[in-house]
This record gives C-alpha cells, sequence and structure tokens, in this order.
C-alpha cells in the first residue's frame, strides 16, 4: 500500500503496526497530552505531504484527534471500530491489536473535514427516526453507524456534527440505515 500521507499515531506501538501493514511513514502523539513541539511537526507534515489522523477508538484517542483537527485544518482522518481494535487477550485497546487488513481497510477509506459545512440534509429529526438517538439501542447503532460509514463512534451529541463534517449525503445515511435495520432483523 502507498501512502503519500503521514499517519499520526498514540504511541511507538500503533507506529510498529502502521510499518508492517503498509510501510507508511509515521509521527507519534506520545499520549493525549500533545506538545506544542509534536503539533508543529504534524502541522509541517500536513503542508509538505499531508496528514492522516489514526487514533484508537477511545476518549484519549478521540481527544487527540480533535486537537489536531482545531489546530490543523485539512487533515484527513481514518477510523477502525472499538471490536477491531480489542487486545487478543482482551485487556487493551489500539491500533495496534488491528489486524493489517483493517488497518490497511481504514487507511483506505479516510476522510477530509470540510472546510465549510453542508446544507444540513440529515436532521436531528432523522436521527431520531433512525433509532440513533432517544432510543434503547441507540449506541449500539451509533457504533455500528460509525463502522459502516466509516467515520467513528460518536455520542448522540456528536454524531449529527460528524455525518455533516464528512459531508454522508442523504443517500449513504439511508443506505447506512437499512443495512443497519436488516442487521437488526437478523440478530
Amino acid at each position: 500500500m502507498d501512502i503519500q500521507e503521514i499517519i499520526v499515531v498514540e504511541g511507538k506501538d500503533d507506529t510498529t503496526a502502521i510499518k508492517r501493514a503498509t510501510g507508511a511513514d509515521t509521527i507519534e502523539t506520545n499520549g493525549s497530552a500533545i506538545s506544542d513541539e509534536v503539533l508543529r511537526r504534524i502541522a509541517h507534515a500536513q503542508k509538505k505531504r499531508g496528514v492522516i489522523v489514526f487514533t484508537d477508538p477511545d476518549y484519549p484517542g478521540r481527544r487527540i484527534r480533535a486537537i489536531i483537527e482545531e489546530r490543523i485544518p485539512g487533515v484527513k482522518h481514518a477510523f477502525l471500530a472499538k471490536a477491531k481494535t480489542i487486545a487478543k487477550n482482551g485487556k487493551g485497546l489500539g491500533i495496534e491489536h488491528a489486524s493489517d487488513k483493517d488497518i490497511r481497510e481504514a487507511l483506505s477509506n479516510v476522510y477530509t473535514l470540510a472546510e465549510s459545512q453542508i446544507d444540513e440534509k440529515i436532521t436531528l429529526e432523522d436521527l431520531m427516526i433512525a433509532k440513533l438517538i432517544g432510543h434503547p439501542q441507540s449506541k449500539k447503532r451509533r457504533e455500528r453507524l460509525g463502522e459502516i460509514l466509516n467515520i467513528g463512534m460518536t455520542n448522540g451529541k456528536q454524531l449529527h456534527k460528524r455525518l455533516m463534517m464528512f459531508q454522508i449525503t442523504i443517500e449513504q445515511f439511508a443506505e447506512a440505515i437499512l443495512q443497519l435495520d436488516q442487521e437488526d432483523m437478523h440478530v
């Protein structure tokens, strides 16, 4: 897999997994207390080659992603479902535990945030009708929707924003909801 961009990961083990799966270059944040020096390196990398943020699907990973997104516009994002990042022994979660195939797949489905969000096509009412907010199964459905659309896991408040930021069309949303509903019927 030939990746031009530099991939931002959390630590050394993530770098090892990325190198093994793709051979791509990485920058490590060394945790969620991301330093100004690391942010400067990421900004420089963004100007020279582009950056893909690929952090763990947990709170620290989302925090790192948000900090980078705020400070360095135009970075790309890759996401992996939580289930694909759980350690074999069940103790721990992270990109370093994902299979090479899952890492390559996530990196082939990157998103760039829109500079200006598109007109609101998917409404909060649509999210309620789709049982993504205000329903007992909402959290589970949002997690699966994030996997289907490759936009990562979000809470109810952030889902609408993420759909708009990644310019998910009403058609993509409808297809994903149809898939979700079909999966629910087969459970």
